[in-house]
């Protein structure tokens, strides 16, 4: 079945008022009636509503024929692709598709997920159970059509492309994931986000070491391999089951009895400057600060309580939803005071 045109629906709609205009002007000229008479006359006559009245001599009755015989082909057709575009719901796609882009335009320090696929889906429903925002972009239907199931914002495009990167809001976005199931995809895909947006955290997917470099060099600050990961974690559960149950738990969002998070340390935060001692962490808020990395990108993995937190520290704690809740609100940053 032919793709309803919103072009060509366009056209016939200017067409029809084209000719609603020349019926009026050649009426006025043929009847010598007055403007408004003449549009009615022309209305009239190119919706099969009727004539009004017989129009008097010979050129007006030929002219009329005329316009009623061109007037009602494109009104015919009109009428037609209205009744097409309510059936195959393209109005109802149009309304989405601009609610779709408001959507992804109020959006801040989100993420785009760049493929859909069986990783990407595993990656949207992780922000899904954490409430982080995000962006699908991906051209397969079946891709499109998961994450609108979802109820994610989408993007039918292509990553490799700065017009479709920049739709799915990458000057405001936090981070981008390549996850497309091609090297050479992810690869193009890091250069152009990493070309528009040299600031942008980027995270992609290889399936081999070859591609991972590759994709380090094109500019992504982390890049995963997927088969070596499982290989990995299968492993971890034959030798260390206990120590894997237990990453599972707390490095993921549905995790309800702990989960990890990780803060940083703002300038203006009554924790910059003091020890793990002097705010007395694990009794004020239950959680425990398990590693802290300095801005130097080393980590104290083993934080002694004399650990000292700085401005621009990234803290990793470990606790449940509340505990890491009164964890964030001890290092959120302090208003500045008004000064008269």
């Amino acid at each position: 079945m032919e793709q309803f045109s919103v072009r060509r629906f366009v056209y016939a709609v200017v067409a029809f008022a084209g000719m609603l205009a020349i019926g009026t002007v050649g009426f006025h000229a043929v009847t010598s009636e007055g403007w408004v008479a003449s549009a009615y006359r022309a209305v009239v006559t190119t919706t099969l509503t009727g004539l009004d009245s017989k129009p008097a001599g010979t050129g007006a009755k030929i002219f009329t024929i005329c316009l009623l015989l061109a007037g009602v082909a494109i009104f015919l057709y009109i009428a037609g692709a209205i009744v097409e575009l309510i059936a195959r719901g393209v109005l109802e796609d149009i309304v989405g598709e601009r609610r779709r882009r408001r959507a992804i335009e109020r959006m801040r320090d989100h993420t785009i997920i760049c493929g859909f696929g069986r990783v990407g889906r595993r990656i949207g429903e992780e922000f899904i159970a954490s409430g982080h925002p995000f962006v699908v972009i991906d051209t397969n239907p079946d891709s499109v059509a998961a994450a609108t199931e979802r109820g994610a914002a989408v993007v039918d495009g292509d990553g490799t492309e700065d017009a479709d990167l920049e739709q799915a809001g990458l000057s405001r976005a936090k981070a981008l994931v390549a996850s497309a199931d091609s090297d050479e995809i992810n690869l193009f895909i890091t250069l152009s986000a990493r070309a528009a947006r040299p600031d942008i955290f980027i995270v992609a997917r290889a399936s081999d070491e070859a591609g991972a470099r590759k994709i380090r060099l094109a500019g992504a600050d982390r890049v995963v391999q997927p088969y070596s990961s499982a290989g990995l974690q299968m492993a971890n559960l034959v030798l260390k089951p206990q120590v894997a149950a237990f990453l599972d738990v707390v490095s993921t969002a549905e995790g309800e009895e702990l989960r990890f998070e990780e803060i940083e340390v703002p300038e203006r935060c009554g924790a910059a400057g003091r020890t793990i001692r002097e705010l007395r962490v694990r009794d004020s808020t239950g959680a425990m600060v398990v590693a802290i990395r300095k801005q130097d990108g080393t980590f104290d993995a083993t934080p002694s309580p004399d650990a000292l937190f700085e401005p621009g520290d990234v803290v990793i704690g470990v606790g449940t939803a509340d505990e890491l809740r009164r964890l964030e609100e001890l290092f959120a940053p302090r208003e500045a005071a008004y000064v008269g």
